[in-house]
């Protein structure tokens, strides 16, 4: 008996450790598990939250121009055409200004020494060979000079300051044209913003309660055609501003080579 019991008594011990045993090591079983889903949970966060910022960049990027085509349409289809059409003329205005001034450009220095050259080899008539060739309106004024002065030089000068002064028109052309576009822009912005608000009273008055979204809405047309003005006014005012000082640099290149031409043609005077 004393045995059996021993024994039982043994085996009870050894079956609590035993049970110790795998509950102290359940646990550490479950930890690489728990900490290998939260891993993988983390891991799969991570790739969703950068897929999703990928998905919403190419959105942003794809769908530009969707937005910019749905504000035209909600700032109305109709009147946004005209603001449009306001900037396509101006633009095509402000381009047709900037190349005419691009090629009406003339190195002077490099002008006035052939013109030179061409008056000690060859006369006034070689001069005026050389500014047949050359292209540009301070070209055109010294052919001018050089054509009446065998005449004196008074007349020359005279002749310079008047054709100078149709050659500042010629460069000055358009731009009142691009001043109206520059004005007409936000004025039609503004057009519509009243449009709008009177839209959006319409609606307040046929839905007989004034609604949030009522107004946001009206508010909204109307605001989306001014700011659309004042971009158009603040793009046709740049190129503006870009086009009057290159003809102030044109025109002040005029009057120093025409200042020099009458010198020159002084000085040959003087060597005959």
């Amino acid at each position: 008996m004393k045995k059996l019991f021993a024994l039982i008594a043994v085996t009870g011990m050894l079956f609590v450790l035993a049970s110790n045993v795998a509950i102290a090591q359940e646990p550490e079983a479950e930890e690489p598990a728990t900490e290998q889903i939260d891993t993988t949970m983390a891991a799969t966060e991570e790739t969703m939250t950068i897929a999703e910022e990928d998905t919403g960049e190419a959105e942003m990027e794809m769908s530009l121009h969707k937005q910019v085509k749905r504000l035209f349409i909600e700032g109305g289809a109709t009147f946004m055409g005209f603001v449009l059409l306001t900037l396509i003329f101006g633009l095509a205005l402000c381009i047709e200004r900037i190349i005419y001034l691009n090629l009406s450009t003339t190195n002077t220095d490099k002008l006035l020494t052939k013109i030179e050259e061409a008056l000690e080899s060859g006369g006034v008539d070689a001069a005026k060979e050389v500014c047949r060739n050359t292209r540009g309106p301070i070209a055109s004024i010294f052919y001018q000079g050089l054509d009446r002065a065998h005449q004196g030089i008074d007349i020359a000068e005279k002749s310079v300051i008047a054709y100078g002064s149709v050659q500042m028109g010629l460069l000055e052309k358009n731009l009142s044209w691009i001043q109206l576009f520059i004005s007409i822009a936000p004025m039609l912005g503004f057009m519509g913003t009243v449009i709008g608000m009177i839209a959006a009273f319409d609606s307040i008055q046929i839905a007989g309660d004034v609604s949030p979204q009522l107004v946001a809405s009206g508010i909204k047309v109307a605001l989306i055609t001014t700011v659309t003005g004042l971009i158009i006014a603040i793009i046709l005012q740049i190129f503006y501003n870009y086009i009057v000082s290159k003809i102030d640099s044109i025109v002040n290149k005029m009057e120093d080579a025409s200042i020099s031409l009458i010198d020159l043609l002084v000085l040959h005077n003087l060597k005959k």
